[in-house]
């Protein structure tokens, strides 16, 4: 886990899923070296937006356009955005990708084991919703950023691409 995460090789896979929007809320692990250059590029369009689960309904309404998105936003926003989450992308079938930073998570223990509650316990809770998640640590996770969303668009169903450190 010496290696850096590269937000240029997250891009790419997110690029490969054919993913052209990012509906993103700023949340301090993501934003200077993913957000940031996402907001200049030419083959993404970034909404930003104030609320999670305003987030949500932007990405099944660009759904429902034909379009696919990725939701950018951090854990705990996740977690208030359950109620939005468990209607919009599983009861209405809705393939929100996510990718979620988990702030403050600590280098290379899971985030079950984590001294945060927050972190401890958003896994189960998808888990309980049957929403694939991934946790994207090392530079060997960025390979299964395509195909989980590939997987989401296949299914109509959700996912959670967990981001565990900053990239670079």
């Amino acid at each position: 886990m010496d290696q850096p995460l590269s937000a240029g090789e997250i891009v790419r896979e997110v690029k490969r899923a054919g993913v052209r929007f990012v509906v993103a809320l700023p949340d301090r692990l993501t934003s200077e070296h993913l957000l940031k250059p996402l907001l200049s590029n030419p083959d993404f369009r970034v909404v930003q937006v104030c609320k999670e689960d305003e987030g949500l309904s932007i990405c099944s309404g660009l759904y429902a356009g034909g379009e696919r998105s990725l939701l950018l936003i951090q854990y705990t926003g996740l977690l208030d955005s359950m109620n939005a989450l468990s209607r919009i992308g599983v009861e209405g079938q809705n393939p929100v990708c996510m990718m979620v930073g988990l702030l403050g998570k600590e280098p290379g223990l899971p985030p079950a084991q984590s001294k945060r509650y927050g972190l401890r316990i958003v896994a189960p809770i998808l888990e309980v919703m049957g929403i694939e998640h991934h946790l994207i640590e090392s530079p060997l996770d960025v390979s299964k950023i395509a195909p989980a969303i590939e997987r989401a668009y296949a299914h109509s169903m959700p996912v959670a691409l967990f981001i565990g450190r900053e990239p670079r």
